[in-house]
């Protein structure tokens, strides 16, 4: 069988019964809603599963690879045990400014460490500070030309048996057709990458855009 299709009626009925946010989720998507890029934040139920995800791993330290407006670092951060910390890379203070209140109110802030550079310095100077092997999951949501540079950044950082999960990978759909764009080209050089990379186990999910999921070996 095919994946079933989701129409309005059927994503209504999916956000009903099998969605839940915290307040401070619901509140922030809402205040992302009106924004001329909302189309860049992950969906709630795409949220959902990432939270059951860090929780399955029994994650303490994570990575984002693209803030936006904080829904993601919330969502994770909202999963983790109070110790946990999420490090969200990020390059737009703009962006970020709109989520961290909300982070605040869902009462974990003190669990993300926003650091406002392009991501590629960011880990490497976390690689470069011995953590190699230390984070147990990472989330890439970024500019799709270089998601290859921050996945081979996050398979170093993330441990064995650690996950990294990889946004827009069917790219609504684009990826299926030959690349016009860069972006699509990038996607196009990934996807067959991580089909091939024997340094993993994959699964691509039809979630929200597409979601590749990749458990480091």
């Amino acid at each position: 069988m095919r994946t079933l299709q989701i129409d309005d009626r059927l994503f209504d009925y999916l956000q009903a019964h099998a969605v839940r946010e915290h307040p401070a989720q619901t509140a922030l998507r809402a205040a992302t809603a009106g924004h001329p890029h909302a189309g860049m934040q992950i969906g709630a139920d795409q949220g959902q599963l990432m939270a059951l995800l860090v929780k399955l791993l029994g994650a303490r330290r994570t990575i984002e690879v693209g803030t936006f407006t904080g829904y993601s670092a919330l969502t994770v951060a909202l999963a983790l045990p109070d110790d946990g910390r999420v490090l969200a890379c990020d390059i737009n203070d703009d962006y970020t400014r709109i989520g961290r209140p909300f982070w605040a109110q869902a009462g974990v802030a003190h669990k993300i460490e926003l650091v406002l550079a392009p991501a590629r310095d960011t880990l490497d100077a976390r690689l470069a500070a011995g953590e190699a092997a230390a984070y147990d999951f990472a989330f890439i949501d970024a500019d799709k030309v270089n998601y290859d540079v921050y996945y081979e950044r996050c398979l170093s950082l993330v441990r064995p048996g650690g996950l990294i999960a990889l946004d827009n990978t069917l790219w609504s759909g684009a990826v299926a057709r030959p690349a016009e764009d860069a972006d699509t080209a990038a996607l196009h050089a990934l996807n067959r990458k991580l089909r091939d990379d024997a340094r993993i186990d994959l699964a691509l999910l039809t979630v929200g855009d597409g979601l590749s999921l990749a458990r480091k070996r």
